[in-house]
């Protein structure tokens, strides 16, 4: 068989009813039923029904994300889907990433983007960060719409997941500032994504300093699968470098296209 990734997709993913497809599958439910006990509510249930204004918090995101993540992987297993060769996540997906190297239990994973969540809103009080996705203007283009527009606040390009596609984050203000003027500048589309922190900007730097702490007592093992961590596009396998980068991440710019383009080129996938 030919080598193949398997990459697992992080905020802004979400939607409701996102797991109703495999909810028959005991692997699923059980799943579901873990990260219940783990967050001490009915996560199964938020994602089934909503509402989805619940669901968009990034508190909640992040676990039901988590969770959708790993029970789509355990179904994959248990159907017996073979390994990939390297694995990788988009920004919190990393976290199921490592889970699924078996690198980090899922419990503590859980409660991990749990509080990750709720410190990311503590960092930028409510409805003061946004993040927007650009689509059709190239990455400095993009950098030079967020330093013209940005004034006193802070918006940067942050995630950079392919040619043509850049998200940005930073205070709401200046995120629809760009909007505002991204179609002029020649982007084919600017929307507004469905997150309520501006995630992997400077404004996440408390969250950084807060997750070093939380993650360096969180047992992180060597993954038995290799996993390709955003902020780089590069494989670790010491823990301590693990806690390191997950840390980082939060504040520092998801560069995916790399990541994409290094599994390629690494592992001869095509």
């Amino acid at each position: 068989m030919s080598p193949f990734a398997f990459v697992f997709p992080g905020q802004g993913s979400q939607s409701l009813g996102m797991l109703d497809a495999w909810a028959d599958q005991r692997c699923v439910r059980d799943t579901l039923e873990q990260a219940n006990q783990a967050m001490g509510m009915d996560l199964g249930k938020l994602v089934a029904q909503g509402p989805i204004e619940e669901l968009n918090q990034t508190a909640i995101t992040q676990p039901a994300m988590l969770m959708a993540d790993i029970a789509i992987w355990r179904a994959w297993c248990e159907a017996g889907g073979p390994m990939p060769s390297v694995l990788a996540g988009h920004s919190l997906g990393e976290y199921a990433a490592l889970v699924a190297a078996q690198s980090l239990d899922f419990e503590t994973a859980i409660e991990l983007v749990h509080q990750r969540g709720l410190w990311m809103q503590q960092a930028v009080p409510q409805e003061q960060g946004a993040m927007a996705a650009v689509v059709g203007l190239d990455d400095d283009s993009v950098i030079d719409l967020c330093e013209e527009h940005a004034g006193d606040e802070v918006l940067q390009a942050v995630n950079f997941n392919a040619p043509g596609q850049v998200v940005v984050a930073g205070h709401r203000t200046a995120v629809e500032r760009l909007i505002a003027v991204a179609k002029q500048a020649g982007a084919r589309m600017v929307k507004e994504l469905p997150i309520s922190v501006p995630a992997h900007s400077r404004l996440m730097q408390p969250v950084a300093n807060q997750l070093a702490v939380a993650l360096a007592s969180s047992h992180l093992s060597p993954p038995k699968i290799p996993v390709l961590h955003n902020v780089d596009a590069r494989i670790r396998a010491d823990a301590g470098d693990l806690a390191q980068v997950l840390a980082d991440q939060v504040q520092q710019p998801v560069r995916w296209v790399d990541s994409l383009n290094a599994m390629a080129t690494r592992y001869n996938i095509r």
